[in-house]
């Protein structure tokens, strides 16, 4: 099947202002203002109320923390005390719990336009030793492309680390468990749908030795490497007591500076450390959502780029962003990165290349995050029919200027996989319903409700 999807309001894309054929998985043709697709088409979808966008990539998420949001042991606190208020309520996570938390997270990313999601889990309580098999199931489901890091915590407190020992594995069965999943899920090459990437949770919550074993499987088997980096002063603080060294000192010590690395949040970088970042190629996730919330800080992302390192956006967990909505968390990007630098340093394209084709560079893509033939066809299309965007002149700066909040239609290796705002065939209430209810209970088994 050949696919014309003419005449979009706008695109992000060059010389597409005719619209883009789709055939199969991919795109095959970029259409000229005016021009007729080279050859036939079995099917022609008129763009003209639409905004079409390469589909969004979110970098970093935690899908379980959807169960959790807005929690109150957990308002306003920084990072640590956050994490510690939070750890005895995620140690009673069930795989019901799991499986409900991680269809929320992804239909809420699907409705805002994403395409490509990687979720960092790194929660592994007795009874749940098959969190990755339980996203891997809701992924499949919704049609949804991604990279599913096997996060973990080995050192807990009675450690020196920060989590408590229920929520912590033993290192042999951390990586016993990382080898399985590769083995059994990561898929590499062009148009993969489904990866695994190999993720210790942070510089306080795992040992050096869970560090480079993981560094060593993960470029053994051809996949890439994630943690948490650089998110607060206090992370700074803990590796120069424990390591003597700061967060990128660490990090290069124990062989993960390389581009087959994305690093979430990077706000606690010196010049010098964002210089080594860029010469080795590491990624960076900004979670400007998250960052504000938790008061992090502020991750520089223009110096970032200009060293060498792609730069990606990511919503991050559901308990610190409080949302898993990613055009929104472009704006948010869009806002703090212009408060920063200035209204004439960063615009509204900047935002949009971090949500798309940003992302596909650090998780080492390059068949996606643009609109180009040959690429896969990802897309998300926007219309501008809310009261929002009444009296908008340039469609793409409205996108992130008026607030877009929900995709209209989302293709993923050319099909539909969001039709009118809504995943067909889901019930979404009854989803929605059953998430709640888990909620409750998850707050009830750690004792914070009746």
């Amino acid at each position: 099947m050949r696919m014309w999807i003419r005449a979009p309001l706008a695109i992000l894309a060059e010389e597409a202002e005719g619209g883009v054929v789709v055939e199969g998985a991919r795109i095959v043709e970029c259409v000229a203002r005016g021009a007729q697709p080279a050859a036939p088409v079995d099917e022609v979808f008129d763009a003209s109320g639409h905004v079409v966008l390469p589909g969004l990539i979110n970098l970093h998420h935690h899908f379980f923390q959807t169960l959790t949001r807005a929690c109150p042991p957990a308002l306003d606190k920084p990072l640590f005390p956050w994490l510690e208020a939070l750890y005895p309520v995620w140690a009673g996570l069930r795989p019901v719990d799991l499986a409900l938390a991680a269809r929320v997270a992804l239909v809420e990313l699907l409705r805002s336009g994403c395409t490509m999601v990687s979720d960092h889990h790194y929660l592994f309580p007795a009874g749940l030793e098959e969190a990755i098999d339980i996203e891997v199931a809701a992924l499949r489901e919704l049609g949804m492309r991604a990279v599913l890091t096997r996060g973990s915590m080995s050192l807990s407190v009675e450690d020196g680390g920060l989590p408590p020992k229920c929520v912590v594995q033993n290192e042999d069965a951390i990586m016993a468990d990382s080898e399985r999943l590769l083995t059994r899920y990561h898929e590499r090459g062009e148009g993969a749908m489904l990866g695994i990437a190999l993720a210790p949770c942070s510089p306080f919550s795992v040992t050096p030795a869970l560090m480079r074993e993981s560094a060593a499987l993960a470029r053994r088997e051809g996949a890439r490497l994630h943690t948490h980096l650089a998110e607060t002063g206090d992370e700074t603080a803990w590796c120069l007591e424990h390591t003597g060294q700061r967060p990128v000192d660490y990090l290069e010590a124990l062989d993960w500076l390389g581009d087959d690395v994305w690093v979430a949040h990077g706000i606690h970088f010196d010049a010098h450390e964002i210089v080594r970042l860029g010469q080795a190629g590491v990624g960076v996730c900004h979670c400007p959502g998250s960052n504000m919330i938790l008061a992090s800080g502020h991750c520089r992302s223009l110096e970032l780029e200009e060293a060498g390192s792609p730069v990606g956006l990511g919503v991050d967990g559901s308990a610190s962003n409080d949302a898993s909505n990613l055009i929104g968390e472009a704006r948010q990007a869009l806002l703090l990165q212009r408060l920063y630098y200035g209204a004439d340093r960063v615009g509204h394209r900047d935002a949009l290349r971090w949500a798309t084709e940003g992302g596909a560079r650090c998780l080492g893509r390059s068949d996606i995050g643009r609109i180009a033939p040959g690429l896969q066809a990802d897309l998300a299309l926007f219309k501008l029919e809310e009261p929002r965007f009444a009296g908008a002149g340039d469609p793409l700066a409205a996108l992130l200027l008026c607030g877009a909040q929900q995709a209209d239609r989302v293709m993923i290796a050319g099909r539909w996989r969001l039709l009118d705002g809504e995943v067909p065939g889901l019930d979404l209430d009854a989803l929605l319903d059953a998430q709640r209810r888990a909620a409750r209970e998850l707050l009830r088994r750690a004792g914070l409700a009746a």
